[in-house]
């Protein structure tokens, strides 16, 4: 039997069902953060791994914070699949038409948070390692399961797993995001500033006693339209569309501030995206200059970028990449390429450890964080199918 033939098998030995009732029982865990967190789910998981012949590692994050990490085989250049445990919070309960911890299964579709973003990836990331061990049992090249804490916030998990040396020797990454099922090739980079304004506190009926840096913050703001603009000229993706400079918080004074008092502080929180090509050196150099340009007399202010994250590009020609479109020719499943708009746990992947990485998922793009988030079935099924057969692929 021929490697094609290995992974038309694998493929086919994936348990439909049990990719469905994980995926609910995963729904059902609460691992939003902060709050419950994601150590239920790895309570969870890891015996559920080791009973099926994983050999499973728990790395400890932070407290209540692991990953789990569980591989078949042991051999170098194989293939990491990466399924993340965090969800964000369901928000206002009154929202949701169906319990968001349910996991209810309607017409097709799996109802709760996370279930699109992403328990629904995951579940079909490990129901493909089990069918994979089926055909191959133990491979002579590693299938590491990737399965990091915190990928909605700063990402403590991945960059933890990669620090401990546990992404060295691979071949590449599936990214299993919801991306419905498109081979991303390419996601945008993230850039989180604060830049914090400092004038001198007055009376409200005597400003010329302070220094008010609202009017400077405000000014800056502005002049980030014009940054956007300039940069939406520069750069404009074929599969990622335009880069976004984004103001997301402004905050003047300590809390709800008073109307007599000029606050002497502002600070501004600015979520920028950009594509592949962009430099972010050369972009935070932009937007000190429009900072500088905004100030008034007795304000001054800092930046600071907290959180850098590159855009990716893996090109076509990669084994990984080929071994995904091989898959899906093999499974007779369209070919469609896309962008993923947001960082994933991949951006480090790629960016830290020099690991190709293709994104790859079931569910809709815009329907993760929403109330009645779902994923559908049917898409499920076909991304744990040529997840399995991309794994054979790349092991033999």
């Amino acid at each position: 039997m021929n490697k094609h033939q290995l992974a038309q098998r694998a493929a086919q030995e994936v348990d439909v069902d049990e990719v469905v009732r994980l995926t609910q029982a995963l729904v059902r865990i609460e691992s939003y953060y902060p709050g419950p967190g994601e150590q239920p789910v790895v309570d969870f998981l890891e015996p559920y791994l080791r009973e099926r012949g994983f050999k499973t590692t728990v790395q400890e994050v932070e407290p209540g914070r692991p990953n789990l990490i569980a591989d078949l085989g042991e051999g170098p250049g194989g293939l990491i699949l990466e399924g993340h445990t965090d969800v964000v919070t369901h928000g206002n309960l009154e929202r949701w038409t169906v319990p968001p911890y349910e996991a209810r299964l309607v017409d097709g579709r799996i109802y709760g948070r996370g279930a699109c973003d992403m328990k629904g990836g995951l579940a079909a990331a490990i129901c493909a390692a089990v069918a994979v061990q089926k055909v191959l049992g133990e491979p002579q090249k590693t299938l590491r399961l990737c399965i990091p804490c915190d990928e909605e916030g700063l990402m403590i998990g991945i960059k933890a797993f990669i620090r401990a040396g546990y992404a060295e020797g691979f071949a590449g990454a599936i990214i299993c995001e919801p991306e419905e099922n498109q081979v991303c090739l390419w996601q945008k980079g993230a850039m989180r500033v604060w830049v914090r304004f400092q004038g001198k506190m007055a009376h409200g009926a005597m400003p010329y006693a302070g220094a008010n840096p609202i009017p400077s913050a405000s000014r800056f703001v502005v002049a980030l339209q014009t940054l956007q603009a300039a940069l939406q000229v520069e750069s404009q993706h074929e599969y990622l569309g335009l880069p976004w400079v984004t103001p997301t918080v402004f905050q003047a004074g300590a809390g709800e501030g008073q109307f007599n008092v000029m606050p002497d502080q502002v600070r501004v929180g600015l979520d920028i995206r950009t594509n592949p090509g962009q430099d972010h050196g050369a972009l935070k150099t932009r937007l000190r200059q429009a900072l500088e340009g905004s100030l008034e007399a007795g304000v001054s202010a800092s930046l600071e970028v907290f959180e850098d994250r590159p855009a990716t590009e893996t090109p076509r020609e990669t084994a990984l990449v080929q071994a995904v479109e091989q898959g899906l020719q093999l499974l007779q499943m369209p070919l469609r390429y896309g962008g993923v708009p947001g960082a994933t746990d991949g951006t480090f992947l790629w960016a830290w450890a020099g690991l190709p990485i293709v994104t790859i998922g079931p569910g809709g793009k815009t329907v993760p964080h929403q109330a009645d988030e779902y994923i559908e079935v049917e898409e499920l099924i076909a991304a744990a199918r040529l997840y399995a057969a991309t794994g054979v692929l790349m092991l033999t």
